[in-house]
């Protein structure tokens, strides 16, 4: 089972993240809150050392790739055929067709714009829209619960995501085609969590969603210019399923209203200002990348108005590097954690 390519991922220091978070409070009926989800990584790892974890993000295609890694097989039996894997199997033996993804993102010659795309094969452009089409079909039937059609979808988006002729991200494509590009699409099972535990993941702002004072906030916003609905728009089309407007030779949808203003460099700050002061959460931890254009100490010096803060430094980890202006700015990066402890406010509420 591959992983996704994704920018500012944390699958290399979750264990360090949530060591700083610690296990549970039995004491309180508080949840892990992972306000920009992603990829999902940080919030199954506190899934596994026993948190209810509460997540969200903006994006549909991180809601279905978060779900996936919180269900247990309990979650996703696949009743009416036997089974998660063979209903994978069912699925990667669905029948190609010309939809969506073939017209726009394949050199099938049948762009509404007249550019021929190069992100997947013909072959497989074609495949993915089948196995799309037929999780929808079971969704439509009820064949399958919503899920399990989350936990389809994000196994699509990992399956597509391998094949795709990009460099890291869908920005754009690559001239020529790639080794793994050539290879056809196949969904794989994926590891499952080994016990159940209650999640909720949810597709919203991160300002809109509900936080407890007992709740454990994790804030990964993202930190340079780079629009991930723009960055990751084939992966939301993918999701939902639908035939936008798109244009130009990399055939972007419709974004902007999907833009983070954490993107813009002179809005950052104030948006994580905004953001922690409408949290009533005790306990805030915000990962910080110094590839980022928020600087530490003025992060550090306006998250101290709302409680004592401890910066953690996690160590450095490879650059992301999908162009080579990203290459040329060095291999690693380094990582914190800013800690935000707010006394006042749960002796207040109690």
């Amino acid at each position: 089972m591959g992983t996704l390519r994704y920018i500012g991922s944390k699958s290399r220091i979750t264990p360090a993240i949530l060591d700083l978070v610690g296990p549970p409070d039995s004491r309180r009926r508080g949840a892990f809150v992972d306000l920009f989800a992603g990829t999902g990584v940080v919030s199954r790892e506190a899934a596994l050392r026993g948190w209810e974890v509460h997540a969200s993000d903006h994006l549909l295609s991180s809601t279905a790739i978060t779900t996936a890694q919180l269900v247990s097989a309990v979650d996703v039996p696949f009743t009416s055929f036997g089974g998660y894997v063979a209903a994978l199997a069912e699925l990667n033996e669905a029948r190609g067709k010309k939809g969506f993804i073939y017209r726009e993102y394949a050199p099938s010659g049948q762009s509404r714009t007249g550019h021929s795309r190069r992100y997947f094969t013909t072959e497989n452009g074609a495949r993915v829209d089948g196995m799309r089409s037929l999780i929808n079909q079971w969704s439509v039937w009820g064949r399958i619960t919503e899920t399990e059609e989350r936990l389809l979808i994000a196994d699509l988006l990992l399956a597509a995501n391998s094949v795709a002729n990009i460099a890291g991200t869908y920005g754009c494509f690559l001239r020529n085609w790639t080794s793994p590009s050539r290879r056809p699409v196949e969904l794989r099972p994926r590891p499952l969590l080994p016990c159940r535990r209650k999640f909720n993941v949810l597709t919203r702002d991160a300002f809109e969603v509900h936080v407890s004072q007992h709740d454990v906030v994790y804030l990964d916003p993202p930190y340079t210019k780079r629009q991930y609905a723009a960055y990751y728009h084939i992966l939301e089309t993918i999701t939902i399923g639908d035939s936008p407007t798109v244009g130009g030779v990399t055939g972007l949808r419709p974004w902007e209203e999907k833009s983070s203003l954490f993107c813009y460099k002179r809005e950052a700050l104030k948006a994580m200002t905004r953001l922690i002061d409408r949290i009533p959460a005790h306990r805030v931890f915000i990962s910080y990348s110094s590839e980022g254009h928020m600087d530490l100490r003025e992060l550090q010096e306006a998250a101290s108005s709302f409680g004592s803060v401890k910066v953690h430094s996690i160590g450095k980890i490879g650059r992301y590097r999908p162009n080579k202006t990203a290459r040329e700015n060095g291999d690693e990066v380094s990582e914190y954690v800013v800690a935000i402890e707010r006394r006042n406010r749960l002796a207040a509420a109690g």
